[in-house]
């Protein structure tokens, strides 16, 4: 018996968990409810699996929710009526379901209270943005993928024809006035207070092409983007909304994020409170460069969006850990958790308003989310294959680790921590494994020796660790 307890205990793989090394305090996990919403926005299932912690029955399968708390909301550029004689132009390849309905019309009057502003507009996302706070969500964020279409040079929401800034120089005001006053109702009339707005989606790119969009979107010249941040922030002062942040930019990479955020200028950079970024540079790209231009400059940093076709979870989990390495974001959002073609956690079509399996990737996710908490300190993992967070509440640690190679054991050493647990102690874990196999199976079968706790991994296999009594 001693000689197995000393062959467990030599470990394959020794990492050390630094308490000393603190990245800030965790947000939440979220995700945008453009498009999935506008199709299934009013069941309650699909919210309790989102956006509650409880496990719910959903096509046969025992589903875990994923405790979300943070949520985008996408307020549209799209709507069918006329303006003297014009109305908005639809791109040939525009998918229907990626169609969102605005709210201000026209352009003959700017009060929300006018016959300009069509306040039963997108009932379904709006639905699921109640549903989603009645479950624990705290946190909203406003954002846009395109100006209204009649404030477009083309009155086309998809993008300008040659991919160039689509916005009249005329209405880059009122593309401000459109977001704060919706920020405005939301908090008077929805219960919902919005706590970052977001002009822009990845508005540097120019894929944004009214001929061939298959969504909405508009490209803006960094100096357009430079003049309406802090018109946005004078827009909610003028509300009374002068605790709600103004985010920007929302690119697609990190590297442009960067690019964007150093020509912006000192006007715009003093206006926004939040560097939002995009993660479809996945392995690639200077996250450190743009988290330390973030914290240089006091701004809160959040990747926004981040999704793949790899249903089995293993891209996901690959740049989820990278972020967490070297970006340092305290929350974290999933693009689309219904889609098709694997880029949903649950498979779907949100065209033909269908729903099928939960996929792989929904359990890799759980790993994380389930037990990395709004209000915990993110530290260093030790490693490029583990996270951790700590509860100061709950004199909790939170371990989640990635084996990507052979099976072996992977040893963890509290030994930095003032209090690193009793000998003794259990530590409970749960097991998903990348592609297929377990799917969040829990486990009780851990304790801390000494300073050290350790698990098998076989190959391609996360696992998250709760340790307790633990004690910066």
């Amino acid at each position: 018996m001693l000689a197995a307890a000393a062959a467990l205990a030599a470990a394959d793989t020794t990492t050390t968990i630094s308490p000393s090394t603190n990245w800030g305090t965790w947000d939440g996990w979220g995700t945008s409810l453009a498009w999935w919403a506008k199709e299934f926005g009013t069941r309650d299932d699909l919210a309790d699996i989102f956006f509650s912690t409880k496990t719910t029955s959903f096509n046969g399968t025992s589903v875990p929710g994923l405790g979300l708390t943070v949520v985008r909301y996408n307020a549209g550029a799209c709507s069918w009526n006329s303006i003297n004689g014009e109305s908005m132009v639809v791109s040939p390849k525009m998918i229907a379901s990626r169609q969102v309905e605005g709210y201000w019309t026209d352009w003959n009057s700017s009060d929300p209270s006018s016959a300009s502003w069509k306040w039963s507009a997108d009932a379904n996302q709006r639905a699921m943005l109640a549903k989603a706070k009645a479950r624990g969500a705290n946190r909203f964020e406003l954002f846009s993928n395109s100006p209204m279409w009649w404030m477009c040079k083309n009155h086309n929401p998809s993008g300008a024809d040659d991919g160039s800034d689509n916005l009249q120089s005329w209405n880059l005001n009122q593309h401000a006035v459109y977001l704060a006053t919706i920020a405005k109702y939301a908090k008077d009339n929805w219960g919902i207070t919005f706590n970052t707005v977001e002009p822009f989606n990845e508005p540097i790119s120019s894929w944004w092409n009214g001929k061939s969009g298959t969504q909405e979107g508009c490209h803006f010249d960094v100096s357009t983007q430079a003049a309406v941040i802090p018109a946005l922030r004078t827009e909610l002062n003028n509300r009374g909304l002068c605790s709600t942040v103004v985010a920007a930019s929302d690119e697609n990479t990190y590297d442009l994020a960067v690019s964007t955020f150093n020509g912006l200028g000192s006007t715009a950079i003093s206006a926004m409170g939040q560097v939002n970024v995009h993660g479809y540079q996945q392995g690639s790209g200077r996250r450190d460069t743009l988290y330390s231009l973030a914290s240089g400059n006091g701004k809160k940093l959040w990747n926004t969006e981040y999704g793949e076709s790899d249903a089995t979870g293993g891209e996901l989990a690959s740049n989820l850990i990278l972020d967490f390495r070297w970006l340092h974001p305290t929350a974290w959002v999933y693009w689309q958790v219904l889609d098709g073609g694997g880029w949903g956690l649950i498979d779907a079509d949100n065209d033909a308003g269908s729903v099928g399996a939960v996929s792989q990737k929904y359990f890799v996710l759980a790993q994380f989310t389930r037990h990395i908490r709004p209000g915990m300190s993110i530290l260093d993992g030790g490693a490029d294959n583990v996270v951790a967070a700590y509860d100061a509440a709950g004199q909790k640690l939170v371990v989640v680790a990635v084996n990507w190679g052979e099976g072996q054991y992977l040893n963890f050493d509290l030994s930095k921590f003032s209090k690193p647990s009793v000998s003794g102690a259990k530590v409970l874990r749960w097991q998903t494994k990348i592609g297929s196999g377990d799917r969040y199976a829990a486990y009780s079968d851990t304790a801390v020796s000494g300073t050290k706790f350790w698990s098998w991994f076989d190959t391609d296999t996360v696992q998250t660790f709760e340790v307790p009594n633990v004690v910066l």
